[in-house]
């Protein structure tokens, strides 16, 4: 289905049924694919379980001058309501993750878990090198996102993740693609200490994450009031995709009520 998000359409969808509603948000072009896998087995265990592909990715093309951190961080909640979901476990992938820390601190009383897979620092970054990846896929997508991905899974055995995840990625338009890593350089990305976050949280991230390291999540979750972080020895960049098993254990272990 596609939402109607103010003057964006974003492609969603909603399955499974229970007392329990999972959100789902994937990171850079990544779409709600990213968390498939722990999607089918939560709505099997008894969930509803609801994702969007946010502005950029997927089937949720926009103009990239309606792209910024604060429409993902707005959309999040515009889903929410476009959807019938007052209250949820919100979860994000990477960038995904920084915007879910955002969402969570805003409106702390609609969520009633938080799940960070590899997340990005929910932080202003500055530019280097005029934003040196966006001008990569400004040059050559398709180049950069094979480079990019052969980054994220250094995990043996995984070749057919890695064609699931460039098709995934290709999907969405160069210049969509250099703007959503250039958002993060905008003045307008507001401050987010992490302290605000009072929602249950559990982290989950691989040890040989070359994109976000995993020391980024270690310093997130000392930070925390009231976290799980779960480290995964020897996986890289996106577990949803390459460890979902466990994943969903330890999504149902600590989201159980």
């Amino acid at each position: 289905m596609f939402l109607q998000i103010g003057d964006v359409k974003l492609h969603a969808l909603s399955f499974g049924e229970g007392p329990r509603t999972f959100l789902a948000v994937g990171g850079w072009t990544g779409s709600w694919e990213v968390w498939e896998e722990p999607l089918a087995q939560l709505s099997a265990a008894g969930w509803r379980c609801v994702a969007y592909d946010h502005r950029g990715a997927g089937e949720s093309p926009v103009e990239p001058s309606r792209i910024s951190v604060q429409h993902m961080i707005d959309d999040v909640a515009a889903v929410m309501d476009a959807m019938g979901i007052e209250q949820c476990v919100l979860a994000g992938e990477s960038q995904g993750g920084a915007i879910a820390q955002y969402a969570a601190a805003r409106r702390p009383e609609r969520f009633v878990g938080l799940v960070l897979a590899a997340p990005a620092p929910a932080r202003r970054r500055e530019a280097t090198g005029g934003n040196a990846f966006a001008d990569a896929c400004r040059a050559d997508y398709p180049g950069t996102v094979d480079r990019f991905v052969a980054a994220c899974f250094p995990e043996p055995d995984c070749e057919h993740v890695k064609r699931w995840a460039t098709n995934v990625l290709l999907r969405a338009e160069p210049e969509q693609a250099a703007r959503i890593v250039e958002m993060w350089s905008d003045e307008t990305v507001p401050e987010l200490d992490p302290r605000a976050i009072t929602t249950p949280t559990l982290i989950v991230h691989g040890t040989a994450d070359a994109i976000v390291p995993i020391d980024e999540s270690r310093e997130l979750a000392a930070r925390l009031s009231d976290v799980e972080l779960l480290e995964f020895e020897g996986s890289g960049h996106v577990p949803t995709m390459t460890r979902p098993n466990e994943v969903v254990a330890a999504i149902r272990r600590r989201f159980a009520h």
